[in-house]
C-alpha cells in the first residue's frame, strides 16, 4: 500500500486527508440527526447498526471517489497533450460515477445498510469543500 502512495503527490494526499476529516464530521453529524429523529419518531426513523454501517461505507466511498479524482487530475497534469488529459479526466469521471451508482444500488438493496445513511455521505465532500471555501481566509 505504501508503494502505491509513494507516487501520489503531496497535494492529493493532503486534500484527501482534509476531505476524509470533513466527511467523518459529516457522518457523525448525520448519526446525531438520526439519533434525534429516532427519539421523536422511533417508529419511522431507525437507529441501529444499519445506520452506522451505511454511514461508514458511504463515507468511505465518498472519500475514495475524491482520492480517485485527485489521482486522475495528477495523471492528466502529467499528460503530454491536452486531448490525452481531457480523455483521462472524462474516463475518470465516468468510472467514479459508476462506482457511486454501484454503491447507491448496494446501499438500497443490501439489508445491512440503511439506504439514506449510505447515500447521504456522498454529498459530504462537496459540501465540506464549499463550507471550507466560505470560511477560508487568504493569507
Amino acid at each position: 500500500m505504501e508503494r502505491i502512495l509513494n507516487h501520489v503527490q503531496p497535494a492529493v494526499k493532503k486534500e484527501t486527508g482534509r476531505v476524509m476529516m470533513m466527511t467523518g464530521i459529516g457522518v457523525i453529524l448525520m448519526w446525531v440527526v438520526f439519533g434525534i429523529l429516532h427519539l421523536f419518531m422511533p417508529g419511522k426513523v431507525p437507529f441501529d447498526y444499519t445506520i452506522f454501517l451505511g454511514g461508514i461505507a458511504g463515507g468511505a466511498v465518498a472519500v475514495l471517489n475524491f482520492f480517485f479524482m485527485g489521482l486522475a487530475v495528477q495523471k492528466a497534469a502529467s499528460a503530454v497533450d491536452e486531448d490525452t488529459a481531457r480523455m483521462r479526466i472524462k474516463a475518470s469521471y465516468s468510472q467514479r460515477t459508476l462506482l457511486q451508482m454501484l454503491w447507491v444500488i448496494i446501499a438500497i438493496v443490501a439489508p445491512c445498510f440503511h439506504f439514506v445513511a449510505g447515500i447521504v455521505p456522498l454529498l459530504f465532500p462537496g459540501t465540506g469543500i464549499k463550507i471550507a471555501g466560505i470560511f477560508h481566509t487568504k493569507k
